[in-house]
């Protein structure tokens, strides 16, 4: 299992532009929330309490959270708490409401991203790593706790190494150019 660090590096070559980031930050709740809201379709009684595929989601994905660090992944629980209660009120609704907020929420969070990438003027990097799909919430709420002051060195390495991923891949866009 790569690091924080790793999985950090990688996802920041990808978003250095400060607009790129500001889409992130509306965009990728927006895609979780309509993620949910689908997910929330998806629902069994296990002893009388709902269990949405959305819960088992969110879990798995906190597991893998709490492995890399916890007080980031303190923060993605309640975050995603929140998200899946939200969620929750709608994906119950008809399913006429619950689609017209998935769609707005799921397609217009990707559509503020795209923009986002076409500022920073780079590809998606879930383009190369589907998996960093999952790495854009921790990295987001990383973003918050090191503006805040959180593991500076942490900070410093991962722009360090994304800038260093960033000149590399400069070099082999360059080459393949020519």
């Amino acid at each position: 299992m790569q690091t924080l660090e790793q999985q950090m590096s990688f996802y920041a070559a990808y978003h250095q532009d400060a607009r790129n980031k500001a889409s992130h930050f509306v965009g990728v709740p927006m895609i979780i929330f309509g993620l949910f809201i689908a997910l929330g379709w998806a629902r069994v009684e296990i002893g009388g309490v709902p269990v949405t595929a959305a819960m088992l989601l969110a879990a798995a994905v906190l597991v893998w959270y709490f492995l890399l660090d916890v007080p980031l992944a303190l923060a993605m629980l309640a975050v995603n708490a929140a998200l899946l209660v939200l969620a929750d009120m709608v994906s119950v609704q008809p399913i006429g409401a619950g689609l017209l907020w998935f769609l707005a929420f799921f397609g217009g969070g990707w559509v503020i991203q795209l923009v986002g990438h076409v500022w920073e003027g780079r590809k998606p990097a879930l383009v190369d790593n589907f998996f960093q799909i999952f790495v854009a919430p921790i990295f987001l709420a990383a973003e918050v706790f090191f503006a805040l002051g959180y593991k500076p060195a942490l900070h410093a390495a991962v722009q360090k190494r994304a800038l260093e991923m960033r000149a590399a891949a400069g070099v082999a866009e360059r080459t393949a150019a020519a």
